[in-house]
């Protein structure tokens, strides 16, 4: 989604960014290295990072943005849960788009591709 998004907008990104690299969170997405930070905390359930990088987003970019970082975030969490519990299929894996993203990515290096069919 980060990729069409950007495509559409115009904006140039570094899909790294979603595996951990600052310099690759910082191109051309605001606040990015921030938001990585608070995103990989949040899915590492990481209390301790967690305090650390909200109080980081929250004094780069103020309490809007921390509150909305974390809605988007409970949002995601609600969507992949609800999608999980229903059986709705995932994407069509061999769509070009998504086998171009996922070898960009490595995504088949991780040990849940295992359980996903990449």
């Amino acid at each position: 989604m980060l990729r069409v998004s950007a495509q559409t907008t115009g904006t140039e990104i570094d899909l790294n960014a979603v595996l951990g690299d600052a310099a690759g969170a910082a191109k051309g997405i605001a606040l990015g290295p921030e938001l990585m930070n608070f995103a990989e905390s949040l899915a590492r359930r990481d209390a301790d990072a967690l305090a650390h990088s909200r109080a980081a987003l929250l004094a780069a970019g103020g309490p809007a943005v921390l509150v909305d970082a974390a809605g988007v975030a409970a949002n995601f969490q609600r969507m992949v849960r609800i999608a999980d519990s229903i059986g709705i299929p995932v994407d069509d894996l061999n769509a070009e788009t998504g086998r171009a993203v996922r070898a960009a990515l490595r995504l088949s290096e991780f040990p849940g591709a295992r359980n996903s069919g990449l």
